[in-house]
């Protein structure tokens, strides 16, 4: 069993044979699902170890841009957090929502579970080092974003009702046929369209089981908790239609949405870690060192350096999902006229995602101890983070659980619109159309949040990653013309040609 798959079933709770509809699942889709997903994480064997190509691929996206572009995720940092605050903002620029809400919509996609869950299980499975090679990992994970969200907003289509398409299916399309590629774009964005639309409504089941399964861990053993555990579907509804209200305003009211949820959720959780650091500070300085030593230990778990260094690695390419494309069609409906400059805003999303989120987790994971008494193979990866919190105080998994059902929720709404964009590329933008995918994803959260869809989650998680292949093709073969770009804003930037707002002023106003 591959290390994808080792670290989704363990963030499920372990069951006895499955019978009804889990039954059926597992004994006519199982198979099928499994030679998915061994097709997409084939392993490829390295220093006695192994590690799945998918996730050398989105590796090798990032430190090929982060080469090609001369660091420029780094010397744009400061140009990109002018862009989220408005200072370059024309009030006539096309599109339908700001800097910041594009990319707080990105976020809350890319800032989910994983973050929680999936980083425990990471160190439980790669020890401290893998935290460091994570960390790494997003560094380089930023300019394969900058890349493909500057292409997403060069190559959309605004209608005429101000609305926007944009995305890996047309810059694919469109961009390659720029290059005499027509046919080969042509294929890989109806390929593209496709694992995507399919992809969002597995992973919205699987961010509903987890956030459901949460609610029943922390309401106890007691009568309600009792009632809770036998009526899941019931939550899954409420999620539904909560997420049904919202998606019926199109990217605008999702936007205003994440707006909001986005920052609250991230205050919550980081609040909540910087409290367990707090209450643990005597203990930071030691983590710090064996986070960093554990990641040059050859003889530390999990296959010493070799070993922290997938497991890192691969929990980065899961967590900000940077090559795979799905975050570009949130940074396409951005107002601007300078396609760059989104570029530079979606740097940020690993930064922030990886860099901030995911270390703060793995702090909390490694000053508390509570990795070490973990076994790799049972390990529940939300468990263990809880773990940590109740370090501090019995009741404050309850943090925690307001923590996982914010970013589960987040989560489930930037799919919605993922999926509804690949869906209606392939299938045309009416909305009949688009309101049968949305009825179709709104049954799966239900799904998702009753019955334990192991088969289901291993195929659609697979199938999520095979858009990485064919945006990476068409990143590489766009390379020239992307580097082309940036240099030409960067040195007319510098020259001062681009007007720059006071933001307190209009603030005042």
């Amino acid at each position: 069993m591959s290390a994808h798959l080792d670290l989704l079933t363990a963030s499920t709770t372990a069951a006895a044979p499955a019978t009804g509809i889990d039954g059926a699942l597992e004994r006519y889709f199982g198979p099928f699902a499994e030679a998915v997903e061994a097709v997409v994480f084939f392993p490829l064997p390295l220093f006695g170890t192994e590690i799945p190509i998918i996730v050398l691929w989105l590796v090798a996206l990032g430190v090929f841009f982060t080469l090609w572009l001369k660091f420029l995720n780094v010397r744009g940092m400061k140009h990109a957090y002018d862009l989220v605050r408005g200072r370059y903002t024309s009030p006539d620029a096309v599109g339908e929502v700001s800097h910041f809400q594009a990319l707080a919509t990105a976020l809350s996609s890319t800032v989910g579970l994983g973050n929680i869950a999936g980083v425990a299980v990471a160190i439980s499975l790669g020890g401290p080092g893998a935290a460091f090679w994570l960390i790494v990992a997003g560094f380089f994970a930023m300019s394969t974003k900058m890349a493909e969200c500057f292409l997403a907003v060069k190559y959309r289509r605004v209608h005429a009702d101000g609305t926007t398409s944009g995305g890996p299916m047309y810059y694919l399309r469109d961009g390659l046929a720029e290059i005499g590629n027509a046919r080969l774009g042509k294929i890989l964005a109806a390929l593209w369209a496709f694992f995507m639309m399919i992809a969002a409504i597995g992973t919205n089941a699987f961010q509903s089981n987890q956030a459901v399964a949460q609610l029943v861990e922390v309401s106890g053993t007691g009568a309600f908790g009792s009632w809770l555990s036998d009526n899941r579907w019931l939550l899954g509804v409420i999620l539904a239609v909560i997420t049904g209200f919202v998606i019926i305003g199109g990217i605008q009211s999702l936007a205003k949405v994440t707006g909001v949820l986005v920052p609250a959720m991230a205050v919550i959780y980081i609040v909540g870690c910087l409290i367990v650091l707090g209450a643990n500070a005597a203990a930071i300085p030691q983590a710090l060192i064996e986070i960093v030593t554990s990641a040059f230990n050859p003889q530390g778990v999990a296959g010493g350096v070799i070993g922290a260094l997938i497991v890192g690695f691969q929990r980065a390419a899961y967590s900000n999902s940077a090559g795979v494309g799905d975050a570009p069609i949130a940074h396409s409906t951005v107002r601007t006229n300078r396609p760059q400059t989104e570029g530079f805003v979606a740097s940020l999303e690993p930064f922030v995602d990886t860099v901030i989120v995911c270390t703060m987790t793995s702090l909390v994971v490694v000053i508390t101890g509570v990795w070490r008494d973990a076994d790799p193979d049972t390990v529940n990866g939300v468990t263990l983070t809880s773990r940590s919190f109740a370090t501090v105080a019995d009741w404050f998994p309850y943090v925690l659980a307001i923590a996982v059902v914010l970013f589960a929720f987040s989560t489930v709404l930037s799919n919605t619109f993922y999926g509804m964009k690949g869906f209606g590329y392939l299938f045309g933008d009416r909305k009949s159309a688009e309101n049968v995918y949305k009825v179709i994803f709104l049954c799966f959260t239900v799904i998702g949040a009753s019955v334990s869809l192991g088969p289901i989650i291993v195929f659609t998680d697979s199938v999520f990653f095979l858009p990485a292949i064919c945006n990476g093709i068409g990143l590489y073969l766009l390379a020239k013309m992307i580097r082309g770009d940036f240099r030409d804003y960067w040195q007319k930037l510098h020259a001062g040609e681009f007007e720059r707002v006071d933001v307190k002023a209009l603030s005042r106003g």
